[in-house]
């Protein structure tokens, strides 16, 4: 039995038209990874009786240097939750779901408008708000890699390393967009052709991800790409959570050191001092990395350890513990609980890793959605992932995707409520 079975009495999910153990997943699992038939709407019932109607709504969210307009997508489900998406970054940019009390907040860190994207300020910081992260998400020692005995070069945007992408990785692309709507809820479908030789990395990529928000408040995100050479691939999505709000009275001066993580992770790989993994998969038992049951990011995130000085807090990978499950089942790999606002987050994947980031770098420069100013800590992020420099890592699960095979990862974030210790029921 894992800690995810001890603590949620969820255990590990199976993939796309398999069976899964728990009930409260059965409908999510069993349905398919990817589809896609015309938008219509739909009228259904809410738990509290009152009718909500599903919705897709397009807006201007800005324009390009070039001259480009850029949309904005808003998904409304059926319990009146509520994703909006850009095709710029294929960047999330709010998403509000109810606390325990049935209030409505935004829940992830970004901008009212595209130009804070663009802005000289936050290109300094860089922080990825709510971006598509690729061709590879997180970073490649040196900028470089070998393939068939080619040696590869990158852009160095991180140090001497190459970090999720590149100086122009898929976070400031501008993708294709389609709306879907079909029985796993409302969509919206992006695409985008990186070409051969894009950053560095060979093969032209034919990227297609896939947002969805389930009636039971799921996000849902589905990964596909194909190349017509061998090349490393590892998308990611990069949003920062609060799950207070960002926005209002709860938000001011509010950080994430007192939410409550479980990662479902015996083992952790720790870093060297440009946070690339030095190849070992350490235990995480009797360390400030010990996430297995319940613990307040905070309480540890301040002890005297030369992993959590690298990362200036918590900047690491966590190997899950998916049982032998096939890769394309999905697992808990992750669960974050609000005490204040009730909110809990779940998160299950296909991906082997997670990398579990606390905001070490976020220092007030930054002033994001109604005037709320990002300090230091005030978000977090849970990327699902391959593990770090796996293309230089021979002993880590293998990244490359071949021409003919299609590179396919879901990651769900699952949301849903407790009783906050506010006196909400």
């Amino acid at each position: 039995m894992t800690a995810f079975d001890r603590f949620s009495g969820t255990s590990a999910a199976r993939g796309p038209g398999a069976e899964i153990r728990n009930g409260a997943w059965a409908l999510l699992a069993a349905l398919p990874l990817v589809a896609g038939i015309a938008f219509a709407q739909q009228t259904k019932q809410d738990v509290t009786g009152m009718e909500q109607q599903r919705s897709i709504e397009q807006g201007v969210f800005g324009t390009l240097p070039d001259g480009s307009e850029v949309a904005l997508y808003t998904l409304t489900n059926a319990q009146g939750a509520r994703l909006s998406v850009t095709p710029y970054g294929g960047i999330i940019v709010a998403l509000e779901v109810p606390d325990a009390e049935g209030e409505f907040e935004d829940v992830v860190l970004g901008f009212d408008r595209l130009e804070g994207y663009l802005s000289p300020a936050y290109r300094q910081a860089n922080p990825y708000f709510g971006a598509l992260i690729g061709r590879y998400g997180n970073r490649i020692a040196g900028g470089e890699f070998s393939l068939d005995g080619e040696v590869h070069t990158l852009p160095t945007n991180d140090g001497d390393n190459h970090l999720h992408g590149g100086d122009r990785g898929f976070d400031r692309r501008l993708w294709e967009a389609e709306t879907v709507e079909d029985e796993r809820g409302v969509g919206l479908i992006l695409t985008l052709t990186s070409l051969d030789g894009d950053q560095g990395y060979p093969g032209e990529l034919q990227a297609r991800v896939r947002y969805t928000l389930s009636d039971d408040n799921a996000v849902i995100v589905d990964y596909q790409a194909t190349s017509n050479a061998t090349t490393p691939v590892n998308l990611t999505q990069h949003s920062y959570f609060n799950l207070d709000g960002v926005t209002g009275e709860r938000a001011d001066g509010d950080d994430i050191l007192d939410h409550r993580l479980t990662i479902n992770a015996d083992a952790f790989t720790p870093v060297d001092a440009g946070l690339i993994p030095t190849g070992e998969l350490r235990s995480v038992a009797q360390t400030p990395f010990d996430f297995r049951e319940p613990t307040p990011i905070g309480e540890r995130i301040e002890a005297d350890n030369t992993q959590l000085a690298r990362g200036q807090g918590y900047d690491h990978n966590f190997v899950l513990d998916r049982n032998g499950l096939d890769e394309n089942e999905l697992v808990t790999a992750a669960r974050l609980e609000a005490g204040h606002s009730g909110r809990v987050m779940e998160v299950l994947t296909t991906e082997p890793g997670l990398q579990f980031y606390s905001g070490n770098f976020l220092d007030g420069a930054l002033t994001g959605k109604g005037g709320t100013t990002y300090d230091h800590r005030f978000g977090l992020a849970l990327e699902t992932q391959h593990f770090p420099d796996s293309p230089n890592q021979p002993d880590f699960p293998s990244t490359l995707l071949q021409p003919g095979e299609t590179y396919q990862s879901q990651t769900r974030y699952v949301f849903s409520t407790v009783a906050s210790v506010d006196g909400a029921n």
